[in-house]
């Protein structure tokens, strides 16, 4: 069964729309810059809540963060789609943080002001899932996956799979994740939080910078295309799942995980390595990462590597968003026909002396493009787009 891309939207720190992010990605123009509030390097989304809710007409307002950054991009992926009985329709979003935006704010005044705020103090990420549809009005089957950085591409799969299994005609899949001062402390404590911004896959690469965004990809199956009539834009034609439960956080030095990921999803989309035009990886720029995904890289694609690339040089780590935005920079690599480069990259790890692509390239064509994301505890998902033959 083919399994039909018809919509994209996201926002991230390099844009809050489709093409203001693969504009950003063209010119090679980071979005990691220095918060004034916090010191530290980070991926920050532009719009404010205040501008989001005026931009989405929004009146009585109750949403974190995390709903109104999934609200924007939805809308954009969802485009002029309609809502037909004769077909089956969902929303599966993924996210880490839900509202623990709204958690920090409420525990501080609750703190500082004696306030009573046990009826807020949730983590909710089922209800920015429940946000997204009725804003929507998608009422099918909703669904909310949280696994770590995997998430968005796990609600990209799970999404493939309720259309190949028959159980939906047509689905909204995706991720989202604001900054918030957990995660932020969480990593630093980790000691796996870069001073300057990161570098991955470079032998001196110190480590990580988060952001925040969103993404949204719709998934339509033939019958479904078939009455809404929309264009594809490419297919969805290999994903996989599969977990080394090495570490806690690490993964695994031999990266088995990401490899048995990806080697399922080409036999799931019936391709071999060499067919692989363009690969985003997770590409965190940590040690642990970016050692343990350039081995899975020489597992799969031996000594005839692809053109690859990580976009996180961009836009920060965006947690359980990443794998959703990084799927729509897969999609804007086929319908261009372009590479997008690493940025900061100077000498090879001296482990495996993979090289990325470190400049925009166009005119190259793009056939099919992969993307990694991996999750703590070895949560390891590989998603392949390829364009419509």
């Amino acid at each position: 069964m083919e399994l039909f891309v018809t919509g994209i939207g996201v926002m991230t720190a390099i844009g809050n729309t489709v093409a203001e992010n693969f504009h950003s990605l063209k010119v090679a123009r980071t979005g990691i810059q220095r918060s004034a509030k916090l010191g530290l390097m980070l991926g920050e989304v532009s719009f404010s809540n205040e501008e989001i809710i005026e931009k989405l007409g929004l009146t009585k307002i109750d949403y974190s963060r995390t709903t109104l950054l999934g609200m924007l991009a939805a809308k954009e992926a969802w485009g002029k789609n309609e809502h037909k009985e004769e077909i089956a329709t969902g929303l599966i979003s993924a996210t880490s943080a839900g509202g623990m935006d709204r958690i920090e704010k409420y525990f501080a005044q609750a703190h500082h002001e004696g306030m009573d705020t046990s009826r807020r103090m949730t983590y909710e990420n089922g209800r920015t899932t429940e946000g997204i549809a009725k804003e929507l009005g998608i009422k099918g089957y909703i669904g909310t996956i949280s696994t770590a950085c995997s998430s968005g591409a796990n609600a990209i799969m799970h999404g493939a799979r309720l259309i190949q299994s028959g159980r939906l005609d047509r689905v909204l899949v995706g991720g989202v994740d604001p900054l918030v001062d957990y995660n932020i402390k969480g990593f630093s404590s980790l000691g796996i939080y870069a001073e300057g911004i990161c570098t991955p896959f470079d032998q001196n690469r110190k480590g990580l910078n988060l952001g925040e965004g969103a993404a949204f990809l719709v998934l339509e199956s033939a019958a479904s295309l078939s009455i809404t009539g929309n264009k594809p834009l490419c297919l969805l034609s290999g994903w996989d799942n599969s977990t080394d439960a090495f570490h806690q956080t690490a993964s695994s030095a031999d990266g088995k995980g990401a490899t048995l990921a990806m080697k399922h999803a080409l036999k799931k989309a019936k391709l071999l390595a060499k067919d692989i035009s363009y690969v985003n990886v997770h590409g965190t720029g940590t040690q642990n990462n970016d050692l343990s995904e350039s081995a899975a890289l020489r597992n799969v694609f031996g000594h005839k590597m692809p053109p690859f690339s990580s976009t996180k040089s961009f836009t920060g780590h965006t947690l359980a968003a990443a794998g959703a935005i990084e799927a729509v920079y897969c999609i804007l690599s086929l319908r261009s026909n372009a590479i997008f480069p690493s940025l900061n990259f100077s000498t090879p790890i001296k482990a495996t002396g993979l090289i990325p692509a470190t400049s925009f390239r166009e005119k190259v064509e793009v056939k099919h493009a992969l993307t990694n994301a991996f999750g703590f505890g070895g949560n390891c998902t590989c998603l392949i787009f390829s364009k419509k033959m």
